[in-house]
């Protein structure tokens, strides 16, 4: 029987680069999807899956993320006195969403090396890993359809999406055979293989379930360009070892580390929302070109 998932890991030590020069002084895992942080819809996402404990790999200039998920005595006790009580209640629940720790990641050294740094948190248990710039809107969470498929195979599951066309280049891509539907046992990965190249339409994105073993992998994966360590080369190490299994998941992902994503997924939320939606739409379409 599969041991159950209790905890997940968000590697944000990254520079956000592609988002200079907003992230310049300010986390990329900070930027506002309408009126929350990215990095909040994904813990929102691992608690709705039943996540209870979740550490977060911070580095320089990332207090903001620590600070936006503490209490904040002064901001609680204003909306108080103003008489703002469902603002309140929004504040407090962030506080509470679930147990937050965190830990420091000195260089960002890949992917790899940042969920190395979850060694000692996670120990002997399996365990999610989600990157904030990835959101996924699906109505069943992400993160849950993917603990549902390892809890049947007891082994690694990595979330991936159907990408066509050149655009597949882009993205790690999953060799692999479906053994239900949405769901297939890998062969192998590629790393941004060329178009032609490509043995599938199927691309890896920022979920994954690991099992502890994940550990020794990365440490056994010697590094790539700049010094870092991939976590696709420390999956394929393992793969010889066990089985993993892929989820093509079901619901629109956003690439919000990029700046025409975050715009689409910006679009998209706003106008699901019932208090802004309806004027929002009424704007765009007024707008001519």
């Amino acid at each position: 029987m599969a041991k159950k998932i209790r905890k997940a890991v968000f590697p944000a030590a990254g520079l956000g680069t592609r988002f200079l020069p907003a992230t310049k002084a300010s986390p990329k895992e900070m930027l506002p999807l309408v009126d929350k942080p990215l990095i909040q819809y994904a813990v929102e996402e691992s608690v709705a899956s039943g996540i209870s404990s979740v550490l977060i790999i911070t580095g320089r200039d990332k207090t903001a993320i620590e600070n936006h998920f503490d209490i904040s005595f002064e901001m609680e006790s204003l909306l108080k006195k103003k008489g703002k009580d469902d603002l309140l209640d929004e504040v407090r629940q962030i506080s509470n969403l679930a147990r937050i720790s965190y830990t420091r990641q000195k260089e960002a050294l890949g992917l790899g090396h940042a969920i190395l740094q979850a060694e000692d948190y996670v120990g002997d248990e399996p365990f999610a890993a989600l990157l904030a710039d990835d959101v996924v809107d699906a109505e069943i969470p992400a993160l849950r359809q993917m603990i549902d498929v390892y809890e049947r195979f007891d082994a690694p599951v990595i979330a991936t999406m159907q990408v066509e066309g050149e655009a597949i280049s882009r993205f790690g891509v999953i060799d692999a055979e479906e053994v239900e539907p949405n769901v297939y046992k890998i062969n192998d990965m590629v790393e941004k293989p060329p178009f032609a190249e490509a043995p599938s339409d199927l691309a890896i994105i920022g979920r994954y379930i690991f099992t502890p073993d994940i550990f020794d992998a990365i440490k056994e994966t010697k590094p790539g360009a700049g010094g870092e360590i991939q976590i696709t080369d420390a999956m394929r190490i393992l793969m010889q070892k066990r089985p993993f299994y892929a989820v093509k998941l079901q619901g629109r992902r956003h690439d919000a580390g990029d700046k025409l994503g975050f715009l689409i997924a910006t679009v998209e939320y706003a106008l699901k929302r019932d208090d802004l939606g309806p004027e929002f739409r009424e704007y765009l379409e007024s707008l001519s070109f």
